[in-house]
């Protein structure tokens, strides 16, 4: 905060000099100045979040022409049109974006945000609640971007809290003290192209009315919560979806005991669903303990390039098709689950940043040139079972992980043959087979 004030005050000579000349032209264009409620609601806005700064001495003038950064106007295309407040952004991020920064106590003497400023396209406070409760928000239906980042003093039902705001293209909630369930009007929200609702206080089901946002939603994030129960399918049919992030929430569907061994439909572990969404680039379910299988639905999933499964309960094999069909893979993470069986081959091809600690993984690994360059993203410590080639195992990180080398004798049951080379393999086995028995038909007369 320190660096912040100080950037502003090398800021004001120049806000100084130029609200002059913005005054000027403004004379000259006769355009009306800001309505006086909104200039006044603007300044009680600043006074409440930051205190410290005389805010009417430094910006004198019509906040329209001459304001701080992070308030944004309209100006009409009409010469008598009065402009309006639109854009507000709160909280010092960077010297790129040194929006006005809130004091260590900043809070909001006028919540009445719906009737001060009720053209308002955008609202962002970053780092402005840490330690006092602002008062209930009211916030006008115009929104189309609300963007609360890391407010943990910021206390309110999130279902109360969004209510009416049917305008809204970008919900980003990271950080705060939002609480209870996420509502189901959102999915009447026909616009919204992002939900990030992580790191708050959520609690109960993921609502089946998410699936209504399949034209424009494109990132899904409520990672870091206490959201339980099943994961509704109808979130298969968000068709634009590039991230989903459901990661470390409660969301339960475990296997029963008495099944586990015939978990074969999917019912529960990894969601059918994914399958339905081809344009998923990032997906992760990190810390939620849904036990079952890794389904075998990667074949129209190639794009996707990050993928979290880590610490979900998962049994079984990992499916060579994800070694075939996960080409653009570039992060994988399966560690801390219960998985046997080989590696497939695949992914040690493609994936430079790789977890798979703490498995029943067996057989042999080889790696390539490209992940052994990056060899502490390599991470298989903890799988008895595998052994890692001669090469890249003496002394190196690997080595750290206490990986066996792999003996000649070792059988190389991590590579995994498909398609046609399957189909070749064969052929040479069967050939191989003919061939014996022709040479004994030949040399014993029969």
């Amino acid at each position: 905060m320190c660096g912040s004030h100080v950037l502003w005050t090398m800021m004001f000579s120049f806000v100084i000099v130029t609200s002059t000349f913005f005054s000027l032209s403004h004379q000259q264009q006769q355009q009306p100045p800001l309505d006086p409620s909104e200039q006044n609601a603007l300044y009680d806005v600043l006074h409440s979040l930051n205190p410290t700064i005389p805010w009417r001495n430094l910006f004198p003038d019509d906040l329209c022409l001459s304001a701080p950064h992070g308030v944004v106007c309209d100006f009409p295309t009409h010469q008598n049109e009065t402009p309006h407040v639109v854009e507000l952004s709160f909280g010092y991020v960077s010297d790129e974006t040194p929006n006005p920064p809130c004091s260590l106590n900043a809070t909001l003497n006028n919540p009445l945000i719906s009737t001060s400023f009720p053209y308002l396209r955008k609202l962002f406070f970053y780092n402005c609640f840490n330690k006092t409760l602002p008062p209930p928000l009211s916030l006008p239906s115009s929104l189309e971007e609300l963007v609360f980042i890391n407010n943990p003093s910021f206390v309110a039902a999130l279902d109360t809290f969004l209510q009416n705001l049917t305008s809204l293209r970008r919900l980003i909630l990271i950080g705060n003290s939002f609480h209870g369930e996420v509502p189901f009007y959102i999915g009447g929200f026909l616009n919204l192209e992002e939900v990030t609702l992580s790191r708050n206080n959520l609690s109960g089901k993921i609502p089946a009315s998410l699936g209504l946002l399949r034209k424009n939603l494109k990132v899904l994030d409520l990672s870091g919560n206490n959201l339980s129960q099943c994961l509704p399918h109808s979130l298969g049919n968000l068709s634009q979806l590039l991230k989903l992030d459901l990661s470390f929430n409660a969301f339960g569907c475990r296997i029963p005991e008495n099944l586990r061994g015939f978990n074969r439909f999917g019912n529960f572990g990894v969601p059918l669903f994914l399958g339905e969404i081809p344009t998923l680039k990032e997906v992760y379910l990190s810390g939620n303990f849904l036990s079952g299988v890794i389904p075998d639905i990667w074949e129209n999933l190639g794009g996707v390039e990050k993928l979290g499964f880590s610490e979900m309960g998962l049994v079984g094999n990992i499916p060579a098709s994800m070694g075939v069909h996960l080409k653009k893979l570039s992060y994988i993470g399966l560690d801390n689950n219960n998985l046997d069986g080989s590696v497939p081959y695949g992914l040690l091809q493609y994936a430079s940043e790789i977890n798979l600690e703490n498995n029943k993984l067996s057989g042999r690994v080889e790696l390539f040139s490209t992940t052994t360059k990056v060899g502490q993203k390599v991470k298989l410590a903890g799988n008895k079972g595998l052994c890692v080639d001669n090469k890249v195992v003496g002394g190196g990180v690997l080595g750290q992980q206490q990986l066996k080398a792999c003996k000649k004798t070792d059988v190389p049951d991590a590579v995994v043959f498909s398609g046609t080379s399957s189909l070749l393999l064969r052929f040479y086995s069967l050939a191989g087979v003919v061939v014996v028995v022709f040479f004994v038909f030949i040399f014993t007369g029969f």
